[in-house]
């Protein structure tokens, strides 16, 4: 009784309230992702794209939404039905719990009550988004063994030893970036840059690192091994329909999403508007907080417009081919990077 009287209720709402905001922008986002990849495909190929649905075909992530959840669902006889339910899950699960740790913007005054746009200021903040990615991956495990194809269970396979390669790059990529900032806390790396400069200036190796990884962990051409159509006919989801397809699909963009809020905040300053002093417009109060994730929504766009950019321009790789860059070039490079880092920081504190 005395534990329930000491909580603070009104910051639980401000928690849950915030909690349903991201979880709704990065649902509507992720659908709106797949018609701007749609148009943007149509643009580079000199086609006109979704047009039918709404004005310039705005409506279209809709019906494809509405058209998804009313298909009929089928689960296969031989098929581990539990299993089967619990990949697309987990898939669709482990993406959103990633928005968790970033930071949207400073704090906000509201009814008297400071606000943190922030759903959780956890001081290893970097280390829970590389623990919520690792569990990723076994969305995509679980539903390619328990569909019981042996495409599927290939793709899961691919996906599974491409991401455990990228993700030895990426986490060297920034041991060179913890060892100048000093903290793992998303925020406290935000406040930094605003108080310096972006990142980008200190580790453009690392960053470049970091974005190829990000792109293999995302599935995504150039290393979407685990749906090669022509190679697997579908991947991993060729069992999946309904809705479960729409969880993984998804997913998929859900990840686009926060990866390229991740890079935002870690090497572009998050929040902090480029050539503003932030400090010195104070005054601003909330308006200061609302330009502050504009700014931040656009560094995102910015990162989703290259995803697409990539697949449409970029061809698949080989298996091998995929395999080698990251354990010949990209782990040799991140180490190299991580060394040479830390030399430069040792020298200068001589």
């Amino acid at each position: 009784m005395i534990y329930l009287l000491t909580i603070d209720w009104l910051l639980l709402l401000e928690k849950l309230i915030l909690i349903a905001v991201v979880v709704m922008a990065s649902l509507v986002i992720a659908m709106y992702e797949t018609y701007a990849e749609r148009k943007i495909a149509a643009f580079m190929q000199d086609r006109i794209g979704p047009n039918r649905a709404g004005i310039f075909g705005i409506l279209q992530p809709l019906a494809d939404g509405m058209k998804l959840f009313f298909k009929e669902e089928i689960i296969p006889n031989s098929s581990n039905k539990i299993l089967f339910v619990l990949g697309p899950s987990l898939a669709m699960l482990t993406a959103m719990m990633t928005c968790a740790v970033v930071p949207w913007s400073g704090d906000v005054n509201l009814f008297g009550r400071t606000i943190s746009l922030q759903i959780a200021d956890v001081n290893i903040g970097i280390l829970y988004v590389f623990a919520v990615v690792s569990l990723g991956i076994y969305g995509v495990m679980i539903g390619g063994w328990a569909s019981n194809n042996k495409y599927s269970l290939l793709a899961a396979l691919r996906g599974a030893s491409q991401v455990i390669s990228y993700e030895l790059a990426m986490g060297i990529s920034l041991i060179a970036l913890l060892m100048m900032t000093g903290s793992l806390s998303l925020k406290t790396i935000v406040e930094q840059q605003m108080q310096s400069h972006w990142n980008i200036l200190y580790q453009p190796l690392g960053f470049l690192i970091f974005f190829v990884c990000a792109l293999a962990e995302c599935n995504r051409t150039p290393f979407d091994l685990s749906e090669a159509e022509n190679e697997l006919n579908m991947g991993y989801h060729q069992e999946y329909s309904s809705m479960k397809l729409g969880f993984y699909l998804f997913a998929e963009y859900v990840n686009m999403f926060v990866s390229s809020a991740i890079m935002a905040t870690l090497f572009f300053g998050g929040y902090d508007i480029p050539f503003f002093n932030e400090s010195a417009h104070a005054d601003l109060g909330n308006w200061l907080a609302l330009f502050g994730i504009i700014c931040f929504m656009l560094k995102i766009g910015i990162f989703i417009f290259l995803f697409m950019w990539i697949r449409w321009t970029v061809p698949r790789f080989r298996y091998d081919q995929l395999m080698n860059l990251g354990w010949k070039k990209l782990i040799p490079l991140a180490l190299a990077n991580m060394l040479v880092t830390g030399a430069v920081i040792l020298w200068l504190h001589k």
